[in-house]
């Protein structure tokens, strides 16, 4: 079973930005992230109605990277604390060493390579640092960037993965993808 201890949280540096801890500051940016159409055109979320609801929702952040049962980064350029978007490790299964990942980024900065870029750091940590052997990641058949972006970070579509779901009406749009830990798979 894999072993997972997200303390001492890990901020994660790339060449533009740093991934970190969810903050309470982060509260008004990650509401009108969370707010905004474009960004949730794809997800079947609620909406958050104000900034305390938000609140809330980053100590529920906190208290699963503390109980090591999710692990949740707000990304940020280099030069600025601002959060600009969200990337995650949810759904982690310790008995067959998956998790899934998902992520969103405030529309204007979308379509600058910053997402590609804070994916494939959160890969390399997920497989050399949690040893991972595998991530998944489920998205809208119609959403066509965030296939792009997983396609482009050499994620697979998992048909096996969707078949296994079919019937399910809640994921009749969804389209799942995975990338195997190919350093552990060549050990085997």
């Amino acid at each position: 079973m894999l072993q997972v201890d997200f303390m001492p949280f890990s901020n994660l540096t790339t060449e533009h930005l740093v991934l970190r801890r969810p903050d309470i500051r982060d509260a008004k940016n990650m509401f009108a992230l969370r707010t905004d159409k474009n960004v949730n055109k794809y997800l079947d979320r609620p909406l958050p109605d104000s900034i305390e609801e938000v609140a809330l929702f980053i100590d529920k952040l906190n208290k699963g990277i503390d109980e090591n049962t999710a692990l949740y980064w707000i990304i940020t350029l280099k030069d600025t604390t601002e959060l600009i978007g969200t990337i995650c490790y949810w759904n982690i299964s310790k008995e067959n060493h998956t998790a899934e990942t998902g992520f969103e980024l405030i529309p204007a900065f979308q379509g600058k390579g910053i997402m590609r870029e804070a994916l494939s750091k959160v890969i390399e940590f997920g497989f050399n640092t949690l040893h991972f052997h595998s991530i998944t990641a489920w998205t809208h058949k119609d959403n066509y960037p965030s296939q792009k972006l997983l396609e482009t970070n050499h994620f697979i579509r998992d048909t096996d993965l969707e078949a296994e779901n079919e019937g399910n009406e809640e994921l009749a749009d969804t389209v799942i993808y995975s990338l195997a830990n190919t350093a552990y798979v060549n050990k085997q």
